[in-house]
């Protein structure tokens, strides 16, 4: 499989009035070309801080970032959908290719196209307070396609949800995340959900984040991440990944 992305040795520290604080140390990564990654550990960790260094929000401190083209498309996905509510469902999903300066009449039809495609064609029009929740994370995560990224960064991206709205919004994300064929990489602190998504979980230490075990997450079939809670090898997964995770320390 193609590498698309290369992490080395990378660090991150913040300097307060306090002194100097340890966020990230020597964290190294591979990531192939349409794989599914999710990042775990205790709460606080610095997972939320490899993102936003990935995406340049944050600057490293050290350690190298090494992506397999130049001028790589990076797509982030918040916690809240951050959908403006006097924009159209249309108007919010151009929204990312208004600021990149990319809408066009081609961008503007496959972002149509997304939005019917992905089952929202009779709200194209409609605004974000007649969306359940579910479905304007779906207008957030199409909006983030629309700019058509090498990288999908998913930061806590269902988290605001009750629990039912968050089952079925994992399916319908990773169904479309599948389809489109866009390599993610999934800052979660819910285990189930890194084990029923991804295909690569990433367990933290506590802070200074340092990779503690990585796992290959194979069920025996192509399911949804709802089917997936249900086999026996989702426990196995979910036993192991629990007990490296210090959640007690």
């Amino acid at each position: 499989m193609k590498e698309i992305l290369k992490i080395v040795k990378l660090n991150k520290r913040y300097h307060t009035v306090n002194g100097e604080i340890e966020a990230v140390k020597d964290f190294s990564f591979n990531v192939d070309d349409s794989s599914f990654i999710a990042i775990v550990g205790p709460s606080g960790c610095g997972k939320s801080t490899i993102l936003s260094i990935l995406c340049g929000i944050e600057k490293k401190s050290g350690g190298k970032i090494l992506f397999n083209k130049k001028d790589a498309v990076i797509g982030y996905m918040l916690q809240n959908d951050t959908l403006l509510p006097w924009l159209s469902v249309l108007d919010n999903a151009l929204l990312g290719l208004k600021i990149n300066g990319n809408l066009n009449k081609e961008t503007k039809e496959r972002t149509i196209s997304l939005i019917k495609t992905y089952g929202l064609g009779d709200f194209i029009n409609s605004y974000p307070s007649s969306l359940s929740g579910g479905m304007r994370q779906r207008v957030a995560l199409i909006r983030t396609l629309a700019i058509n990224p090498d990288i999908l960064l998913l930061d806590e991206a269902f988290s605001s949800l009750d629990y039912q709205t968050r089952l079925e919004v994992s399916n319908d994300v990773y169904e479309i995340i599948k389809k489109e064929k866009k390599t993610t990489i999934m800052v979660t602190h819910d285990i189930g959900e890194a084990i029923s998504m991804a295909d690569t979980v990433i367990v933290l230490s506590k802070r200074p984040a340092k990779i503690k075990n990585v796992y290959k997450i194979k069920f025996n079939d192509n399911t949804t991440p709802s089917d997936k809670r249900t086999h026996e090898q989702f426990n196995t997964y979910y036993k192991m990944i629990w007990e490296d995770l210090d959640i007690n320390v």
